[in-house]
């Protein structure tokens, strides 16, 4: 069960690079004002979700102790981003803020992960 949950969390990382990496590559045309979300974001993005919730019920079922309402704010975090990125997606511009708004999220929800002990 160890490595099948090792195998999940390397595959959640890579969510979060993938979500990154699309992100990164509009930061030129978000300085121009022409960036967009990807569709590389929004599978970054649907990776950690489904990822996400595969290592909560690989975790439950290996009867691991897991904070509840660390995940809850979490999984919220996520549907923000999600929210953003699919909500947004077929819009030619993307206004800054909120172009901005995913990479910080991302951030976000990773402080969480590793600081809410």
């Amino acid at each position: 069960m160890d490595v099948l949950i090792s195998v999940f969390l390397v595959l959640h990382f890579v969510g979060i690079v993938v979500l990154l990496g699309g992100y990164l590559t509009q930061v030129k045309a978000m300085n121009q004002g022409t960036a967009r979300f990807s569709p590389l974001m929004l599978r970054g993005a649907l990776a950690m979700l489904g990822t996400g919730v595969l290592l909560v019920a690989l975790n439950k079922a290996d009867d691991q102790s897991l904070n509840s309402v660390k995940l809850a704010v979490k999984l919220a975090v996520l549907v923000v981003i999600l929210g953003l990125v699919y909500v947004k997606r077929d819009e030619e511009r993307v206004d800054k803020a909120l172009f901005s708004a995913v990479p910080a999220l991302v951030v976000v929800n990773i402080l969480i992960a590793t600081l809410w002990s």
